[in-house]
């Protein structure tokens, strides 16, 4: 699994038509900051609006997965976003000119190598990863669902279907290694019996279907007059039935191909938590109404969690600035130069680390025989934190002074002693006018908040 943040290098665009609406699709990738996530955004509407990719947005699960977010929806996003969670993109805007994504033939495989053409970009930010805590369970008696998360330093996901049907069977897919997601499972195409497609039909849906885009399972006797209006309803001349009970000699690319199809549809519905995942996913007979109730549930854990808005820090990691690094850009040394580390950087965010160790000077004569970090310096450590912020933001970092103004609102929670590693954010609150910058800063030591505040600062150039 990647460990760091990942977007892609360029743009990208295709077009096809949507399996529910019908309606033709252009549809075009943009690269996205870190913590950026996944949006998509209507471009055909009034203002442009965004949809965040959420599970709290979720309005619809008739056929696929809708969500709606500032007057507008998106129908049927599992598709597009199994192929970015295949991919590992973190970060990404999908630009629609319709209310759908393109079907193309029914799988993830035509976006995924539609992104391969223009590659990915690892960024300077490391992946905020949920680790399932524990076990976590969901059942649909009605249903006959059942969907488990268990706890796994990896990411794992096994399906079983069993439709009681003598043509499909009991079919089981697993992905072991979200790498092999692209030649194991993408290429899986939707599925559906001919008894749902007339109900589908019926009911509006699937305008834009058609034999090349879905796997129709022909689960009962069909009179040659039937034939002849599933031909006129896809536009084909005829179509024909497979010993093996397959609508009109359609080839499955896998014997289990409807279940590696129901996989995707979790790994896609799970994307709407809005964060990698690290578990063992068990799924029985799932469908989009189960991922989504589960995808909710394990969503309100992770929000409960101590760390939630905590940011993720993996020491093990190399970090985006080292302490060389680092000198090369701040002016301050010893003793005044309070970060050791930057493991985040983007245009809106920084996040870095201070080791306290009773080594440091201060604690020499600041409470003898009770060492505790002076709050004053957790101030300067975090002013030097964004200092890195306000300089990134020039293309000449080396010729300006970063001086703090202002300090707002600055509330110290908890003591900071040797042997803590200060966590510290800092986030512009908006836009760089004239040299001023406003951020906000927090700074953490494990789950718990310690400091935080607003400060000010502006960008000098040196005198030459």
């Amino acid at each position: 699994m990647n460990l760091y943040q990942h977007t892609i290098k360029n743009e990208v665009k295709l077009s096809g038509v949507g399996l529910h609406t019908g309606h033709q699709v252009n549809m075009t990738f943009i690269p996205a900051r870190p913590d950026f996530g996944i949006k998509f955004q209507r471009i055909d509407l009034e203002d442009q609006p965004i949809i965040d990719a959420d599970v709290d947005n979720v309005v619809d699960l008739s056929r696929g997965t809708t969500i709606e977010q500032n007057g507008a929806r998106v129908h049927t996003v599992e598709h597009t976003l199994a192929a970015l969670v295949g991919m590992e993109i973190d970060n990404i805007l999908i630009q629609l000119d319709a209310p759908e994504p393109p079907i193309m033939d029914g799988s993830s495989i035509k976006f995924i190598e539609e992104l391969e053409c223009v590659g990915l970009q690892q960024q300077d930010a490391q992946r905020n990863f949920f680790e399932v805590p524990e076990s976590i369970f969901y059942r649909d008696k009605q249903r006959d669902v059942e969907i488990a998360a268990l706890p796994l330093n990896d990411f794992r996901v096994t399906v079983m279907v069993d439709y009681k049907s003598p043509v499909l069977g009991s079919q089981h897919a697993s992905l072991n290694h979200i790498s092999d997601f692209r030649d194991e499972i993408a290429a899986s195409r939707t599925f559906c019996f001919l008894h749902e497609l007339e109900m589908l039909h019926k009911n509006g849906l699937i305008k834009g279907g058609d034999l090349n885009n879905a796997i129709v399972i022909v689960d009962r006797k069909i009179e040659e007059n039937e034939m002849e209006d599933l031909a006129r309803l896809f536009n084909k001349e005829k179509v024909e039935v497979k010993q093996e009970g397959i609508l009109n000699n359609v080839e499955l690319r896998h014997n289990n191909e409807p279940a590696r199809h129901k996989l995707l549809d979790v790994i896609g519905d799970l994307a709407l938590i809005g964060r990698p995942l690290k578990a063992q996913i068990l799924a029985a007979r799932p469908g989009h109404a189960a991922n989504i109730e589960f995808a909710k549930k394990i969503k309100r854990i992770m929000q409960e969690s101590p760390d939630a808005n905590v940011p993720y820090y993996d020491p093990k990691l190399p970090a985006v600035l080292d302490i060389n690094e680092i000198s090369k850009i701040l002016p301050h040394r010893y003793p005044f130069l309070l970060v050791d580390k930057i493991f985040h950087l983007d245009d809106q965010q920084v996040a870095g680390v201070k080791n306290v160790t009773f080594n440091e000077p201060f604690f020499q004569g600041h409470f003898p025989g009770n060492p505790v970090m002076p709050g004053v310096l957790q101030v300067e450590a975090m002013t030097q934190v964004g200092g890195i912020l306000v300089r990134s933001t020039v293309p000449d970092p080396d010729k300006y002074w970063s001086y703090f103004t202002g300090i707002e609102n600055f509330k110290f929670r908890k003591m900071v002693i040797p042997g803590d590693t200060l966590v510290m954010r800092c986030e512009l609150l908006g836009p760089i006018r004239r040299g001023y910058a406003k951020m906000r800063g927090q700074g953490f030591v494990g789950s718990d908040l310690v400091c935080e505040g607003t400060m000010t600062a502006i960008l000098v150039k040196k005198e030459s």
